[in-house]
């Protein structure tokens, strides 16, 4: 097949930004001399003094660069002379482990993710700081072998605990990937043999005939049942398995009243609402409305004031940045809060009055912002709405507050389309959620249905966002205010080249040379696949070409959202991330307060890793309750598509049930020829070929709840 002539036309960055290397190598050619910001505006166009002295700065404080004299800067010691370290031959980045046992490293020095096969990792593991180096001839598809750990992602893992004549061992992993560590001298908590226990590494091997050392800090005992296992998987992946007595105790302590009132704004008489899940607890925000006297539509995005009571190096913050979010997993809820604060305190329950930090904005007729405020607020909420209630609401036209909720609701898709009109990716990805009984077993699984009221609180929530971190960005440009951004950076070139591929072989033309076509290509492509079954695959492999938001103080924009700039404000109850913003704003907000950047950035470092380890514990739950639902299903036939693949297996979805198995390929009667791509493989005996998403029909086999793994076979015409 012919490649598409537009390949060679795959976008540049939409945000021109600096680069790690360009600093690097203005500072190389000094050959030693001081370069000041005359320089680098020289050498690198189209940014401002404040931008390039601000990743100065960030770069000052990961010791490879260093300031010599005020506004002077020299390579550090440790890279001078390097040139070939400066040519990215080195790289540092996080390790994003696949299933296949090899990783992509994510780094910020390349805009390409670096592949590095499993034999190449050494000891590294899923979300490791590491050094890599760049193998020859592999620029236009990075690979990598790994040279060192700098930072280790977790310190405590879950494994069975083992006794031997002279040794205590616990081993942890799966049966693909085990790990030894030996029971440390300063051992305290007792453990049988095969107890379930979490153990936390001492001391980690630092040659390959060396051992890892730890201590015991849980024992789970022998339990099997559906507690012990979420206790194991949120253990495994570094979460605290209980708030310290410290913590609790300084939670027991706050007051119930709130001790600024009379210094707050007051919305007690406004109109004001919540709209969550059904089974919410913590509602972190609400929205007030009102018509001002001009027929203006005042609108009031208020969110929990966690700040008001998490104060700064207590111990209540300490173990909140630890934890980093709350996580979601099928059965229950793991607080980044205790409950008298996420349920309670904090919560913005009706008919109480609640501390918040708001953001009011003022549309006119057209719907256009024509002022907006940002402030502490006290709210009286007068009622809690569920996503349901909103829309029966909306659908019959009728029922408490329509008028407001109507107004609302057109006003937000208003806002919506004029986000997709400038460059906003618009994917809706299917959730399958579960309907468990009284013993928290699975009855039903369903696909989270997508509502306008969804829609509704999403916008409003978005916008509040970009106003916080324009607000920030704005106010001092010429020596930007360190901040915690959300940030999301353009797509890998190759990945979208291989996806327009793979779409073009199922006759869908792509327009990738520009964001805004991209944006309106992928938008247009997630329409049709609501209709097209044959499509349906082709929205998830799109996302897998994006770049995984995190958190920064390098304010590079937010790809998806189009935005320039953009931060998380809107959940503090749950996500660190934002409880560091709120404080943030509020001292910039009559004054200036400049934290510092080095710690920002670490504290956006791990906040960004404790995202995606609460992510990976909610698919790992999911996973385990898929092959709990399905373990009565073994031998039961099955239509599924295939949603990815490797050199060892086939991955499909079931379509009745959405739940994933694995089907391996030397269980499959026949010789298969992956390609290069991972989209697609063939046949080396007849004329079958599968891709992603191709339709296969497959028998259960297997259902293992330990290791979280359902298997199938695939069946061809002559075995159904």
């Amino acid at each position: 097949m012919k490649k598409n002539k537009s390949h060679k036309k795959i976008i540049a960055p939409r945000l021109k930004k600096i680069s790690t290397t360009q600093i690097l190598e203005v500072l190389d050619q000094q050959k030693g001399k001081p370069a000041g910001i005359t320089t680098f505006l020289k050498k690198i166009h189209g940014h401002k003094p404040g931008e390039i002295i601000s990743f100065l700065e960030q770069l000052e404080s990961k010791k490879m660069i260093d300031r010599v004299s005020p506004g002077k800067w020299v390579l550090h010691k440790s890279l001078s002379g390097r040139n070939s370290d400066i040519k990215e031959k080195y790289i540092e980045g996080i390790v994003d482990m696949a299933r296949g046992g090899f990783a992509y490293i994510l780094s910020k020095q390349l805009h390409r993710d670096i592949f590095v096969a499993a034999n190449k990792l050494k000891s590294a593991q899923n979300g490791d700081l590491v050094q890599v180096h760049l193998l020859k001839g592999r620029r236009n598809r990075p690979e990598g072998e790994v040279i060192k750990v700098i930072t280790r992602s977790k310190s405590q893992f879950v494994g069975i605990y083992r006794k031997y004549k002279n040794q205590e061992v616990v081993i942890s992993g799966r049966s693909n990937q085990l790990t030894e560590i030996f029971i440390d001298k300063t051992n305290k908590i007792l453990a049988e043999d095969y107890d379930r226990v979490v153990i936390k590494i001492t001391r980690w091997k630092d040659r390959p005939n060396s051992q890892n050392y730890g201590v015991i800090i849980h024992n789970l005992g022998k339990n099997t049942d559906i507690d012990s296992e979420m206790q194991s998987l949120l253990a495994d992946k570094g979460f605290p398995l209980e708030f310290s007595a410290e913590a609790l105790k300084e939670t027991a302590e706050m007051p119930h009243f709130i001790l600024d009132q009379d210094q707050r704004k007051d919305f007690r008489e406004v109109l004001t609402f919540t709209i969550d899940p059904v089974d919410a607890k913590d509602f972190d925000d609400a929205l007030s409305f009102a018509y001002n006297k001009d027929g203006d539509i005042e609108l009031g995005v208020h969110i929990a004031d966690v700040s008001h009571y998490v104060k700064p190096q207590t111990q209540l913050d300490i173990e909140a940045l630890k934890r980093g979010n709350s996580v979601y997993l099928v059965d229950r809820v793991v607080p980044m809060l205790p409950e008298r604060l996420s349920n309670d305190l904090c919560s913005l329950r009706p008919n109480e009055d609640k501390a918040c930090f708001a953001v009011l904005f003022t549309f006119d007729a057209e719907s256009k912002i024509k002022k907006t405020w940002i402030g502490k607020t006290i709210i009286h909420s007068k009622r809690r709405f569920a996503y349901e209630e909103v829309q029966t609401i909306l659908d019959d036209k009728n029922g408490e507050y329509y008028t407001e909720l109507n107004a609302l609701n057109l006003l937000a898709k208003k806002i919506k389309s004029e986000r997709i009109k400038n460059g906003a990716i618009d994917f809706e990805s299917e959730e399958v959620r579960f309907r468990l009984d009284e013993n928290k077993q699975p009855i039903e699984l369903y696909v989270k249905q997508r509502l306008d009221a969804h829609m509704l609180i999403e916008e409003f929530m978005l916008l509040a966002n970009k106003y916080v971190a324009q607000y920030i960005s704005r106010k001092n440009t010429a020596a930007p205010i360190p901040f915690v951004y959300r940030i999301h950076d353009t797509p890998d070139p190759g990945k979208l080249e291989d996806f327009l591929e793979f779409a073009a072989s199922l006759n869908v033309k792509l327009d990738f040379r520009t964001p805004k076509k991209i944006a309106q290509s992928l938008n247009d492509l997630a329409e049709k696949a609501k209709t097209k079954d044959e499509l349906k695959v082709l929205p998830p492999l799109a996302i897998r070409t994006m770049a995984k938001a995190e958190y920064s103080t390098e304010n590079i924009g937010h790809y998806g959202l189009a935005f320039d700039d953009y931060t998380h404000f809107t959940s503090p109850i749950r996500r660190y991330s934002d409880l560091l913003v709120h404080r943030i704003l509020f001292d910039n907000l009559k004054k200036e307060k400049r934290y510092d950047t080095k710690i920002l950035e670490q504290q956006c470092v791990h906040i960004s890793s404790q995202e995606r380890k609460a992510m990976e514990a909610e698919r790992d739950s999911t996973k385990y309750f898929q092959v709990l639902y399905m373990k009565d299903h073994i031998g039961k036939e099955y239509d599924a598509r295939i949603t990815g693949m490797n050199d060892k297996n086939f991955y499909a979805e079931i379509i009745e049930t959405k739940c994933e198995c694995t089907l391996p390929l030397d269980l499959i009667p026949d010789q298969i020829e992956l390609d290069a791509s991972r989209l697609k493989a063939k046949s080396m005996v007849s004329d079958q070929v599968w891709h992603i998403g191709s339709k296969i029909r497959i028998r259960i086999t297997s259902a293992n709840l330990e290791e979280r793994l359902l298997l199938a076979t695939l069946l061809f015409p002559e075995d159904k």
